[in-house]
């Protein structure tokens, strides 16, 4: 957010843009007080990637897919656990809409970050999360982490046994974590033009392309309008999942 805020105060001169996620343009705006409006103070350059979301859980869960989980869950309301990297993070409001999805109680463990949250599951001491695919993919490979589904709209070739949510009949539990390029709002529309045409060739070259698919990333690039569209449409999915779940805010 800080780096976010940064450019968006910066001369709109098409020297200092940005590279921001799903949190710090979709998702903190609605669940506490930022300095910037996303919308108002930052010009969409292009959706640079999606990264899809795994749901995995540790290897003491007795439980191998998702109906198993979700029975295992209603089970035993409130008795297991779901890690995150932090309150508001993506990973947190990823289990929050999988609950309102399967009509779950577990409760929430959120973690300064990703890797301690990792580090608890391998430990078995939470039992599922939701995490960027390139962060847990050393551990579905070898089999520290089961994975249960992926959020993507298409199963990854990095880990081509894990269903998609819509395999397992949850096709509205699309989860992507996503990065994009800004600018500061007011940029003149010829130099966003062509930050957006000098980035999305370098998306095309085969090696670029290739280092980001096997980290399980998949290069988008749009237009600036298309971008824009993108980002509203994500901050009203989640300001809704955080207002349907409760989630408390501190705006």
């Amino acid at each position: 957010m800080l780096g976010t805020d940064a450019v968006a105060k910066a001369a709109p001169d098409g020297y200092t843009i940005g590279i921001a996620s799903a949190g710090a343009l979709a998702i903190s705006p609605s669940m506490e007080k930022v300095a910037y409006d996303t919308l108002k103070d930052l010009a969409p350059v292009t959706l640079v990637a999606t990264v899809p979301e795994m749901l995995v859980v540790a290897t003491d869960v007795p439980a191998k897919n998702m109906s198993e989980l979700v029975a295992l869950a209603k089970a035993m309301p409130g008795k297991l656990n779901f890690a995150s990297s932090g309150p508001g993070s993506l990973p947190h409001l990823a289990c929050e809409l999988f609950k309102l999805t399967a009509k779950i109680d577990i409760v929430h463990v959120p973690y300064r970050g990703a890797a301690p949250a990792v580090n608890d599951l391998l430990g078995q001491q939470v039992q599922m999360s939701f995490l960027d695919l390139p962060v847990i993919l050393p551990q579905i490979k070898a089999g520290t982490l089961r994975g249960i589904a992926l959020g993507g709209r298409e199963r990854a070739p990095t880990a081509p046994d894990v269903p998609t949510t819509a395999e397992v009949g949850m096709p509205d539990l699309v989860i992507e974590n996503w990065y994009g390029m800004v600018a500061p709002a007011g940029t003149p529309p010829a130099i966003v033009a062509k930050l957006n045409k000098v980035t999305t060739e370098a998306m095309t070259d085969a090696t670029v392309k290739g280092k980001l698919a096997d980290q399980g990333l998949t290069l988008v690039g749009d237009t600036p309008e298309q971008f824009r569209d993108f980002i509203a449409n994500d901050i009203r999915k989640w300001a809704k999942v955080i207002q349907d779940a409760g989630v408390v805010t501190a705006k």
